[in-house]
């Protein structure tokens, strides 16, 4: 049996960084170089408060792929969604391309989230990111 459903588009990649830089080498290609990976920080003050981190995701279009999807993440504390943030993005297919995600979480005690990432319907990527209490000096 021939499948011919068209290929997706994959998450490849998603990280809670600091920065990202893109940078072109012969080939021609690019190199994209994180800075920061985490997946846990200090509070700078006592909670509650508002925690903004970075996520990047990283997407993969497969050559027969359409080359358009819509990323999908969800924040989550346990089971109960606390943000959300719909990006829809084109790439070309062969090629890759990554979307930052911020989103503004409410935390009224420290404890873990869970970014879950997603391509259109598609399954998802869970990334967990901690807020720890503040740093003693």
């Amino acid at each position: 049996m021939v499948n011919d459903a068209t290929p997706e588009m994959q998450i490849v990649s998603a990280l809670f960084i600091d920065e990202i830089d893109l940078r072109p080498v012969p080939g021609p290609s690019t190199r994209i170089d994180l800075k920061g990976i985490q997946f846990s920080a200090a509070a700078p003050t006592p909670v509650p408060l508002t925690w903004a981190p970075h996520l990047c995701v990283i997407v993969r279009c497969p050559e027969a792929a359409a080359g358009q999807g819509v990323l999908e993440v969800t924040f989550h504390r346990g089971e109960e969604q606390i943000a959300r943030n719909v990006q829809p993005f084109d790439v070309e297919p062969g090629k890759f391309t990554y979307r930052l995600v911020r989103a503004e979480l409410e935390f009224e005690d420290y404890g873990t989230i869970e970014a879950r990432c997603r391509i259109g319907h598609g399954p998802h990527t869970a990334v967990p990111y901690t807020l720890l209490p503040p740093a003693e000096a």
